[in-house]
């Protein structure tokens, strides 16, 4: 509900029902209801959208459909290039990033997902970053590729990427942000009193609770494409040790400016380690085969 809306209702009720001719609690139990009402609004819209992913197993929530995101990436991709100086200007660079993409993709289950992918080399040589877009556009910068050793790390990079494009991580991201500012609204119109200070911190923690459970949702998100990465790029014939060899990469270009992982949404990554080994383990139980690209 728009804020101005209503504020002009509050407004007009306090011509209509003067506070010393209605019961003082009236106003809170508007409120309240009203409240409730968008609460169970949101809450039906959010689990109504149920899909399920045939590549992750996983039942989740999405509000737009494979097409849209596939034409949001499109939109969004010369914009995110540009902020990173954009493309590579060495096209064998570039074509060489396309080929270790396209390989994971058509040799491993993320070719099964329709999405029309396409991989970009981008040439900011500072910047140590990967990211994709919703519905395949992803990203590397030139400040990434530059620490990469080998051509298995940089197969685990864009797996890792390609995961998130598949687990639909950013379609879930949008429908839990509907969620969230849907709750947190209506947390705010059942609490808000103008003539009660007190009444603003409880607005304020809903919306600080909100941001902590979708920077959780964030986390979880970059370990299951660690675990999605390493299964593409196993299937694409690269040895999937080369993932840990990221991590570490990640480590070392981190420093000491990382802020705690409880409110950052990328887990630190010593912490990924352990769960990309397992996810080894299980890729491989009788151990990672030979002849599998480093």
């Amino acid at each position: 509900m728009d804020w101005q809306q209503q504020l002009t209702r509050d407004q007009l009720a306090q011509r209509a029902f003067p506070t010393q001719a209605r019961p003082s609690g009236g106003l809170n139990k508007t409120r309240l209801l009203i409240g409730l009402i968008i609460a169970a609004i949101s809450l039906f819209s959010y689990f109504k959208s149920s899909v399920y992913n045939p590549i992750t197993g996983e039942k989740q929530h999405v509000s737009i459909t494979a097409q849209q995101e596939v034409a949001l990436g499109l939109e969004s991709a010369p914009q995110m290039a540009q902020q990173y100086g954009g493309l590579h200007p060495d096209p064998k660079a570039r074509a060489l990033i396309d080929q270790i993409g396209r390989k994971v993709v058509a040799q491993s289950d993320a070719g099964k997902s329709g999405y029309p992918f396409q991989f970009h080399l981008l040439a900011d040589p500072k910047t140590v970053n990967a990211f994709a877009l919703p519905g395949g556009q992803v990203f590397i910068t030139a400040g990434l590729l530059g620490r990469l050793e080998t051509e298995g790390q940089n197969a685990g990079v864009l797996g890792h990427e390609v995961g998130h494009v598949v687990a639909r991580h950013s379609a879930q991201h949008i429908a839990q942000q509907e969620l969230t500012q849907g709750l947190s609204g209506a947390v705010v119109l059942s609490t808000y009193d103008p003539s009660n200070p007190a009444t603003g911190r409880t607005a304020a923690m809903a919306m600080l609770i909100g941001n902590l459970v979708n920077m959780k949702f964030g986390r979880e998100d970059e370990l299951q494409s660690d675990v999605l990465g390493v299964r593409f790029m196993s299937q694409g014939g690269y040895d999937p040790r080369s993932m840990v060899g990221v991590m570490k990469v990640l480590e070392q270009a981190a420093g000491g400016a990382r802020q705690p992982e409880f409110f950052s949404t990328h887990p630190n990554p010593e912490n990924r380690i352990a769960q990309i080994q397992e996810a080894i383990k299980e890729i491989h139980p009788g151990g990672v085969p030979p002849g599998l690209t480093p």
